[in-house]
């Protein structure tokens, strides 16, 4: 299993690149988000990837972050979503934007992505719901670990310290800071969603900080 490449950008078309990794070149299939944020061809790159097998086909997926490949890995297992829906999917919403729409079940925003349709949107929200929070969890994990992002340069984020005792309380501090959250808002977010309903457990308690953090319109 190939699990990161680095090397050096030598050319991008509209959803893959050619990394030159010591003389031999690798096609990896990015998503549109990922291929905007790329450096110009020439210059280094790093990857996290995930290869795919096939009968008559090998291909890899190249994503920025660990978090970001998780989701893939996980939309490909829901019946309905290949490849093309999965990179469609990040692409348009991004990993945190995955992690926030199917944490809330928000399946219109699922939907947004071209090819996926309310059915396949509905499906993937559904199944994945009470995996989002080992997800989001895990950026903060990756952060400590290796730095979120992929290239070496890249500033290092650190999660917060979160609460000890309640391990749903720790948890979603954790998952909401991991989104972008500033810790101070997102500790304000759990506290209330636990003063209003002691018993959450980590999924529903993700989910009422969320809409706590919603901007209110």
């Amino acid at each position: 299993m190939i699990g990161k490449i680095a090397g050096i950008l030598e050319y991008r078309s509209t959803d893959h690149i050619l990394i030159d990794v010591r003389g031999v070149g690798y096609i990896v299939y990015v998503s549109n988000r990922v291929l905007a944020g790329l450096p110009s061809n020439g210059e280094p790159v790093a990857l996290y990837t995930d290869l795919l097998v096939r009968e008559d086909n090998l291909q890899l997926f190249g994503f920025t972050t660990l978090v970001e490949k998780e989701w893939h890995r996980l939309l490909m297992s829901v019946q309905g979503i290949g490849a093309k829906a999965s990179m469609a999917i990040l692409g348009t919403l991004g990993a945190e934007g995955v992690s926030r729409g199917i944490a809330l079940g928000d399946w219109n925003a699922l939907a947004k992505a071209k090819g996926v349709g309310p059915k396949t949107a509905q499906r993937v929200a559904i199944e994945l719901k009470d995996k989002a929070p080992s997800v989001m969890a895990m950026g903060g994990t990756m952060a400590e670990a290796t730095g979120d992002e992929v290239i070496e340069d890249a500033p290092k984020r650190r999660a917060p310290a979160t609460p000890k005792g309640n391990p749903a309380q720790a948890e979603a501090l954790s998952a909401l800071t991991n989104l972008g959250y500033a810790p101070g808002d997102a500790a304000g977010a759990v506290a209330e969603a636990l003063g209003a309903q002691p018993d959450l457990d980590t999924s529903a308690l993700i989910r009422a900080g969320l809409k706590l953090l919603a901007p209110k319109g």
